[in-house]
């Protein structure tokens, strides 16, 4: 039985599943009725230190970029339309892989050309982050997130991390008016 998350939230991976030790992250969203334009969702993961940046742009792992050097992340590809039930997109994490100088993996969600498209979340019904044990294919948690979003087109869904010894799992659900470029550049990427 997966534990559901509430926006702040978080648990202890480690003690909630000792055996996890490879993950699907998987990530939903439907799209409300808008005039005819198609939605094009992007999941990616960020790998950060402990000062919140990454090392190199070899750390940012998205539907261009979808193996980290480490081979600790892989994005499985991506889903323009969000059609169906079940996850849109995932990003599969060995956790045994990530160096030790990673603190953090943060999980994003990008709306593909916002700005252009008028589009933000808002428009986006139904968005979760699912963590589901790879070897067992048990969900180990879950966070629906329900709050409106409707000026952000970049959201930070949530953050695999350590602490203690232990890998963690937090709910986060911010969001970012300056799309992905911004959420990117905050993490020391230059976009």
């Amino acid at each position: 039985m997966a534990i559901p998350l509430m926006k702040g939230g978080n648990i202890s991976l480690t003690k909630t599943d000792p055996s996890l030790k490879n993950i699907i992250v998987g990530l939903g969203w439907d799209v409300r009725e808008t005039d005819g334009g198609t939605f094009d969702l992007d999941a990616s993961i960020l790998m950060v230190q402990a000062d919140g940046k990454v090392r190199s742009d070899r750390d940012f792992i998205y539907y261009h970029q979808k193996d980290s050097a480490c081979g600790a992340v892989h994005h499985t590809g991506d889903n323009r339309t969000g059609a169906g039930d079940g996850d849109d997109e995932s990003i599969h994490v060995f956790l045994d892989k990530v160096p030790v100088e990673i603190h953090k993996l943060i999980v994003c969600v990008s709306i593909y050309d916002a700005d252009k498209n008028k589009q933000n979340f808002g428009q986006v019904l139904n968005a979760f982050i699912r963590l589901v044990n790879k070897e067992s294919l048990q969900e180990v948690t879950r966070y629906d997130l329900s709050e409106n979003a409707s000026m952000h087109t970049a959201m930070i869904f949530g953050e695999i991390y350590r602490y203690d010894g232990e890998w963690k799992f937090r709910a986060v659900g911010q969001g970012f008016q300056g799309g992905l470029a911004e959420l990117v550049r905050m993490h020391g990427i230059d976009a």
